[in-house]
């Protein structure tokens, strides 16, 4: 489970990190922070495009040879990235990273799905999910850090050497002949699109993750024109948001085995929109104080990543002997979402400015709630212990 967790960590962080270096990264690259977010959407869109093909292309390889493989051209992907002087030519390797990614991520949660014991799948999944908010807890500030004091490449060179030490534990724990996932059949894949409660759990997810991430790719601009924070208060302000994410992922991972998918998702999305309320009224105050400021910011990150063991283990009991697509799609409604999050805030940022960004996040917030009912209306997931 611990390698597991290291290798979403390592994974996530590489998709988040630009979002702590964008004014550095923007400035030496010659192109504006509207811009260079888009390497956060061009990873994400990626993904989104390539984790659905590769759950089943890749479902009879060995896990071992899998990871090992993903992870060699991830690794390959951050040294250039490191060392390029071209936009275009890092737009380009960030497309390679995202295709490992790709390969890996719906494989990692599929197998913890699978071998959780049926009254602690959101819990086991929450167990992998730490990686995703560690990577937010500690991955981002510390690429953030690093990236203010020795450069943005000097970021890239760091996510290089975090994979290969994946790479390495991940040798060294997974065993040299395990079970594949199995490819089913198109039609199975099919028909779990077809079905009104999963479908509709998918964009009800990738309409939150594009509400949530529209801030966290933008959290620095936001922050800079609200506060007179300066990069360690950015690195603060993601760092909090993360470590409450490490809480609310657990802490969801337990209310989804004792209230169910329904309840958890419904506290959890409530929550978001009351903070984005807040940041937005911050925001009309301005210079707003810090503190208060980083308490919304706060209480948004843990409940952003307090929904994902509900969504994850509602599809998982859904779609039964085909949950491993189901979680491929849903990694790819992730990162669709991250990805149109990435696009829209750009746009927003660029052409109504950083007020709108906290009430347009409340309303995909609200949109994926009204979706959820609709989802809740065709069938109910009990609580699973």
């Amino acid at each position: 489970m611990f390698t597991l967790l290291a290798a979403a960590f390592v994974l996530y962080t590489d998709d988040y990190v630009i979002a702590g270096v964008l004014p550095e990264l923007a400035a030496d690259l010659e192109v504006n922070e509207g811009q260079a977010g888009q390497l956060i959407t061009v990873f994400s869109l990626s993904v989104a495009i390539a984790a659905p093909v590769t759950a089943v292309v890749l479902a009879d390889v060995p896990r071992r040879r899998l990871f090992t493989t993903a992870l060699l051209v991830f690794i390959a992907a951050n040294i250039g990235a490191a060392t390029t002087e071209s936009f275009a030519v890092l737009t380009t390797l960030r497309v390679a990273a995202a295709l490992a990614a790709a390969a890996m991520t719906p494989a990692l949660f599929a197998f913890t799905a699978r071998h959780a014991p049926p009254q602690k799948v959101g819990r086991y999944i929450a167990i992998v999910s730490l990686g995703v908010t560690g990577s937010i807890a500690a991955g981002v500030p510390f690429g953030t850090w690093i990236g203010g004091t020795l450069g943005w490449r000097a970021t890239f060179a760091t996510m290089a050497i975090a994979g290969a030490l994946v790479l390495i534990l991940l040798l060294d724990t997974l065993p040299r002949c395990e079970e594949t996932d199995g490819a089913p059949r198109l039609a199975d894949q099919f028909r779990i699109l077809r079905r009104a409660q999963i479908s509709l759990g998918l964009l009800a997810n990738c309409l939150l993750m594009t509400g949530s991430m529209m801030m966290l790719t933008y959290l620095a601009p936001y922050l800079s024109a609200t506060t007179t924070a300066g990069i360690e208060q950015r690195a603060l302000a993601f760092g909090l948001s993360g470590i409450a994410g490490i809480a609310g992922i657990w802490l969801g991972g337990i209310a989804t085995d004792r209230l169910g998918a329904d309840r958890t998702l419904l506290i959890g999305i409530g929550t978001i929109v009351a903070a984005m309320v807040v940041l937005w009224v911050l925001w009309t105050a301005r210079p707003a104080p810090l503190p208060l400021v980083l308490v919304a910011a706060t209480l948004w990150g843990g409940m952003a990543f307090w929904n994902s063991p509900a969504i994850q283990a509602r599809l998982h009991h859904l779609a039964g002997p085909v949950s491993g697509q189901a979680l491929a799609l849903n990694t790819s409604g992730t990162y669709l979402g991250v990805s149109i999050g990435a696009a829209a805030g750009g746009t927003i940022l660029t052409t109504a400015g950083v007020s709108a960004l906290p009430l347009t996040a409340a309303g995909f917030a609200i949109a994926a709630l009204l979706v959820l009912t609709l989802a809740r209306g065709a069938t109910r997931i009990p609580a699973t212990g």
